[in-house]
């Protein structure tokens, strides 16, 4: 097939499948008319509700009760097991390792993220070139996790002692006398080098967010508070984190549920290994790697009823913020 017909093809399925959609809506806009007003105001809400809900319950709700139901077999999903896979997740030597990392991440990632957000987001508030900052900062969020972790891979890049070294921080290092450092197989610092990534995303995400919410404070009450003799400590910790505590809580919450199901770092960088393991990257290697379903389908589970209450949370917190208005 030809590159114009190519075209051609891909023209003709989407005027026809925009046009079908389009077409559906109104038949069933047509018929939802046709009722009596009392019924009309109720079923109209969910003729427009019935694709989402549709396209959720068949590629998010069903598959999670499948694996929820695979959780409970065994390697080949043939035979019941029971809480055998959950009683492997909590006790295998390589969860606990990858619970403890995940533990890890999230009290690094989510303080330091959420800490220099604030601070910056603060700070910046009160500098003239504030956009072209906030700027630099945001941009690695313009990065895939993916690409992120092949440039850290040469930031990290180790050579043995006596090379040329590639990487920026060895070229540093050997350059001040030292020798070079293998960030990412030395066991007491890999982690960490790691978490200096997700750290260097988060970051600028947590100070958009948050330098709305301390743009949003009353100047007069700031003002207030200088003439009263406040000075810039007392007023941060005494006006503006009370003022934006919802925003911070939002923003800190997000930053949880993105540090629980990091894997793309982990499996760039290192796949897991030197004990850099984390849940889903156990998940990924139970599942493809060693083929036990039942296993990887119960730290799935695992992972999922993790994030959940949190994501319940922030559900609560945004309808309050709203009946609050």
């Amino acid at each position: 097939m030809s590159v114009f017909s190519k075209i051609i093809s891909v023209i003709i399925a989407v005027i026809i499948g925009c046009g079908g959609v389009l077409g559906v809506f109104y038949a069933m806009n047509y018929l939802a008319n046709t009722l009596p007003h009392k019924w009309r105001s109720r079923i109209l809400p969910w003729i427009y509700l019935a694709p989402a809900l549709l396209v959720l319950t068949a590629y998010l709700i069903l598959p999670t009760l499948n694996t929820i139901y695979i959780s409970f077999l065994d390697r080949r999903s043939q035979n019941f097991v029971g809480l055998e896979n959950y009683q492997f997740a909590f006790t295998s030597e390589a969860m606990l390792v990858a619970f403890r990392n995940n533990l890890l991440w999230l009290v690094l990632v989510t303080g330091f993220s959420v800490g220099f957000g604030l601070i910056l987001a603060v700070l910046m508030d009160k500098v003239r070139y504030e956009p072209l900052a906030k700027s630099l900062i945001f941009l690695p969020m313009a990065i895939s996790f993916v690409g992120a972790s092949v440039i850290w891979r040469f930031v990290y890049a180790f050579r043995p002692a006596g090379s040329e070294q590639i990487g920026l921080l060895n070229g540093i290092i050997t350059s001040l006398g030292f020798e070079p450092v293998g960030w990412l197989v030395e066991r007491s610092i890999n982690n960490f080098a790691l978490i200096a990534i997700m750290i260097w995303l988060q970051t600028g995400f947590c100070l958009v967010l948050l330098s709305a919410a301390v743009k949003g404070i009353p100047k007069d009450i700031i003002e207030a508070a200088r003439m009263d003799g406040a000075s810039e400590v007392k007023i941060f910790w005494r006006i503006t984190i009370p003022m934006i505590r919802s925003t911070l809580a939002v923003v800190t919450t997000t930053v949880v549920i993105m540090v629980l199901k990091v894997f793309d770092i982990v499996f760039v960088m290192t796949a897991g290994n030197q004990g850099t393991e984390v849940i889903a990257s156990r998940m990924i290697k139970e599942m493809f790697n060693y083929r036990d379903y039942g296993r990887g389908s119960a730290i799935a589970v695992i992972l999922l009823l993790a994030i959940v209450p949190i994501m319940v949370v922030n559900i609560r917190r945004f309808r309050q913020q709203e009946a609050s208005r």
